[in-house]
């Protein structure tokens, strides 16, 4: 199983967002072509991803959104805002939800998630343009590999981060989260991992 943890710093936290107006929500859009990249291809779904989507925005962070494509799940390229506005509005205190087949919200810190996910056995991957080409590592089939949006992953986190994971580059220029999930995935394609 592939995941990928998506960390935001600012995207909204609740479902009163415009989905016409995904800057305002605190670059959501990003969030959405990040998702769409981690599933969608031409005429099917991955089934080997999971994504972890980590919103540190207004009014209530932490959330934790967790996705995976399942045949029960209805999903649509040109209706993940509307999924995601739904999964954020059936956030209930306390507890993980289960909102629709296969996604999950929860009130849980980026650091948890990801040492969670170390506990399971996984090994974590930071992508770093200064780290490692991803060409030349070894990659185990039960990875994670954690990226942040525009303004990049939370300072405060980024030293423990870093001890417990290894850094990776896709290459030596800046690229969209969403270019990062479909180079990362290309790159396990290509693997058979």
């Amino acid at each position: 199983m592939r995941h990928f943890v998506y960390f935001s710093k600012s995207a909204q936290t609740s479902g009163n967002f415009d989905t016409n107006d995904l800057m305002r929500a605190g670059r959501m859009d990003i969030a959405i072509h990040t998702l769409i990249s981690a599933f969608f291809l031409s005429h099917g779904f991955r089934k080997d991803v999971k994504i972890h989507l980590l919103f540190y925005g207004q009014p209530n962070p932490p959330r934790h959104i967790e996705i995976q494509v399942t045949d029960k799940l209805d999903i649509s390229k040109k209706d993940v805002g509307n999924l995601i506005k739904k999964i954020l509005y059936k956030y209930k205190e306390g507890k993980k939800t289960e909102v629709f087949p296969g996604c999950f919200i929860e009130k849980k810190s980026f650091l948890k998630v990801i040492e969670e996910l170390q506990n399971e056995g996984k090994k974590i991957f930071i992508l770093d343009k200064n780290g490692e080409s991803i060409r030349k590592i070894k990659i185990p089939n039960e990875s994670v590999f954690v990226l942040g949006d525009h303004e990049g992953l939370p300072k405060k986190e980024l030293r423990r981060l870093k001890s417990i994971s290894e850094s990776v580059s896709i290459g030596n220029k800046m690229y969209f989260a969403s270019q990062v999930v479909a180079i990362v995935n290309n790159e396990l394609d290509v693997r058979n991992i």
